[in-house]
């Protein structure tokens, strides 16, 4: 069957010199992956017959499984593609946002947030934005997590491309259209359910394709040693192996970047704006069955979320130890350059697996692909047909629809928003590297509104009008900021701090200041309008919402526990890469 697909699949596939060609055992692995995942998408369509199906998997997903999707649908290919490629570009640097750019924050919406999220049954951040603050903060935020899931997906599909050009030599339209398709099919059959199903084969996948990386790469570089001493060889002069001596000043590290940027920029504003408030990873948790269940789902996330370095960060370092001539930045690809940063990954797996192991690396890049481009349709489809298009259908036709009908019209978004990635798949091409592009994206619309939620949630004081232009005004600053250094690069000093600075410390700083600005903003106009009557908070904001308690738990069954645990591994983790 292979031998007869091969001669009509070929003029297709081939565009290019590849690095390495599939046997028939790594084409069949792939084929039985694609086959399977249709599967569970057509075999899910009997359970989504109502909204709450399709868009909310049923709200009756288990801790371990809201937990480990949580987390999944933050490791698609832009996570293996993209950290890979900045881990090359600055070394171990890149570990902070796995570490201090993740688990504090993942931490505090298990314990703090996720409450409020669960206690108001919103089916996603800007639908708790309509309950706190209105329509208009609401439909800002809902139309800006469009913008940037559509921009996400996109980023998906040209990681996909990527790994196919250079391994296989497949033509990238081929890829994008094969792998796009697919994720629409089982989203559109099967909604929210079938997409957390797939991300918790897809997570399981790439732990066993990703992981031969690390493995082989240690082995022949000669462990962790070894490794530290070829990448000081190939790149003297630079350290690219410790995670916070070198921060002290701008100029000592590859990124540029002071220690107050990675902990106030990232670890305090752009970690707790992305796990906190990005609708893609919290709708996730929104599925869990009850509350503490949606408590312990990011906490069992954080756990597996500081392993993941392992099979992202590691394949980096392993390149800047073993892959010469030296890599690129993707807007100074040439003949002499060939490869970008944003290669490292597929070069490292071209140069590690043979017959079978390419098939299941292969097979890992696309569930990753499909994960990340799944959970950011999923999640679109909900934010446009619940915050956008219903509100303003209600208004045009003074009716509300039955909930079939918006069923209909979150599967017809599903595939309205999988056109839309694939045409800004090629945006991407115009930046560095991958996350530099995605970091400025969580800049112009995450750390804002991580401000207005924030706000609206702990303190009571904050009002509607605070909350619209508070937002207003952080969305509008962050892009302005952007622009400016864009216009006048000598800018960047005072933006950055530093006229070193690389693209990634400039978005950590832009996303502290926007933030520093939703905060002032939101505080001087609330306290110049009227706050709701405290009656009308209730199940939103701290200090009018009765918490259930958890007293009558054992200490091993409360979500504290188990939190105080992840931050105490955390914390040595940086300590011995210090």
């Amino acid at each position: 069957m292979l031998g007869n697909l091969k001669p009509l699949l070929t003029p297709l596939m081939a565009s290019s010199s590849s690095l390495l060609s599939l046997g028939w055992v790594d084409s069949l692995i792939i084929i039985i992956y694609f086959a399977f995942v249709l599967g569970i998408g057509y075999y899910l369509l009997r359970f989504t017959k109502t909204g709450e199906d399709f868009f909310m998997a049923g709200r009756d997903m288990t801790m371990w499984i809201a937990g480990l999707s949580f987390v999944a649908a933050n490791l698609g290919s832009l996570e293996l593609m993209g950290w890979a490629a900045s881990a090359y570009q600055y070394g171990i640097l890149a570990t902070h946002w796995y570490w201090i750019g993740a688990i504090p924050a993942m931490l505090f919406l298990g314990i703090i947030m996720m409450p409020f999220y669960y206690i108001s049954k919103t089916h996603s951040v800007p639908g708790y934005l309509k309950l706190r603050f209105g329509e208009g903060a609401s439909m800002l935020s809902a139309t800006s997590f469009g913008f940037m899931t559509v921009f996400m997906s996109g980023i998906n599909m040209y990681s996909m491309a990527i790994v196919m050009k250079v391994v296989l030599g497949w033509d990238i339209h081929f890829s994008i259209w094969v792998s796009s398709i697919t994720v629409l099919v089982y989203v559109v059959l099967g909604g929210l359910l079938s997409a957390i199903f797939n991300e918790v084969l897809q997570f399981m996948l790439i732990w066993l394709g990703a992981l031969m990386i690390p493995i082989i790469g240690l082995i022949e570089t000669g462990g962790w040693s070894g490794m530290v001493a070829r990448i000081q060889q190939n790149f003297p002069g630079g350290d690219y192996t410790h995670l916070w001596r070198t921060m002290g000043s701008f100029q000592d590290n590859p990124m540029g970047i002071h220690w107050t940027g990675i902990v106030f920029g990232l670890g305090a504003i752009i970690s707790f704006a992305y796990w906190t408030t990005d609708f893609l990873v919290v709708q996730r948790v929104l599925t869990a069955k009850d509350l503490r269940s949606a408590k312990m789902a990011p906490i069992i996330g954080a756990g597996f979320k500081m392993m993941v370095p392992f099979i992202v960060i590691l394949p980096g370092l392993l390149g800047l130890a073993v892959v010469m001539p030296k890599l690129v930045p993707e807007n100074m690809v040439s003949a002499a350059n060939p490869h970008s940063y944003n290669e490292v990954l597929p070069l490292m797996l071209a140069r590690y697996a043979g017959p079978g192991l390419l098939g299941l690396g292969v097979t890992a890049l696309i569930a990753g692909f499909m994960s990340g481009m799944a959970g950011n349709v999923s999640a679109f489809a909900t934010v446009w047909t619940y915050d956008i298009y219903r509100p303003i259908h209600v208004k045009l036709t003074k009716k509300e629809e039955s909930d079939s009908y918006y069923v209909k019209i979150g599967r017809w978004c599903t595939v309205l928003g999988v056109l839309v990635s694939i045409g800004t798949a090629y945006m991407v091409q115009q930046f560095a590297s991958i996350m530099d592009y995605v970091q400025a994206l969580f800049s112009f619309f995450l750390a804002p509104l991580f401000g207005t939620v924030i706000l609206g949630m702990l303190w009571k004081r904050a009002t509607k009008a605070g909350g619209f232009w508070g937002l207003f005004a952080g969305m509008f600053s962050s892009v302005g900021m952007w622009a400016w250094v864009k216009l006048d690069p000598s800018a960047l000093k005072i933006i950055a701090l530093s006229e070193y600075a690389k693209d990634m410390a400039e978005n950590m700083y832009r996303g502290l200041w926007c933030f520093l600005i939703v905060v002032i903003v939101t505080v001087v106009v609330s306290l110049f309008t009227e706050p709701k009557p405290e009656k009308e908070l209730v199940g939103l904001v701290r200090g009018c919402t009765e918490l259930p308690s958890e007293g009558h738990l054992p200490i091993w069954r409360r979500p504290i526990f188990w939190a105080s645990i992840v931050l105490t591994v955390f914390i040595v983790l940086n300590i011995l890469f210090w």
